[in-house]
């Protein structure tokens, strides 16, 4: 999804740098406050749907799960394994060796987190996610408890 959020240029990702990078690009013009924020709200929405009603359906349909802890620890076995996944290889890894993600008039900047920062956030977003798979495992069980 971020693949595509991007596909005509880092700079339509501005929302997931920092914000000494979109104040810097904000001063190039190369956006506005209001176009990223924008395209942030669009993206974080479709990003959360998209989300939900796959992980739904593959603890569901897909794995047949229909009883509530089964599903909240599977729900949470995907949730945290993506989060961790998202911090290392795609923050990391592929954001942080890849030339793409720079913009012009940008590159003394740093624009990705450090370990300290991603680690921060990852911890963060895990105690989420415990929560964040109840809801999950709520849904599944009222969908296909009975199918």
């Amino acid at each position: 999804m971020v693949k595509f959020a991007v596909r005509h240029g880092a700079v339509d990702g501005l929302f997931f740098y920092p914000k000494s990078v979109q104040e810097k690009a904000f001063e190039l013009g190369l956006s506005t406050r209001e176009k990223m924020n924008r395209k942030r709200k669009i993206f974080m929405t479709e990003f959360y749907v998209v989300m939900l009603v796959a992980l739904v359906l593959i603890v569901g349909l897909w794995n047949k799960l229909s009883d509530f802890w089964p599903a909240y620890f599977q729900a949470l076995l995907f949730l945290e394994v993506m989060n961790w996944y998202d911090g290392i290889v795609i923050d990391k890894l592929w954001v942080g060796h890849s030339k793409f993600w720079i913009l012009p008039g940008c590159e003394g900047i740093p624009y990705i987190q450090t370990w300290k920062q991603m680690l921060k956030k990852r911890l963060i977003l895990t105690a989420i996610w415990i929560i964040g798979a109840f809801i999950v495992a709520g849904i599944v069980v009222l969908i296909f408890k009975n199918n």
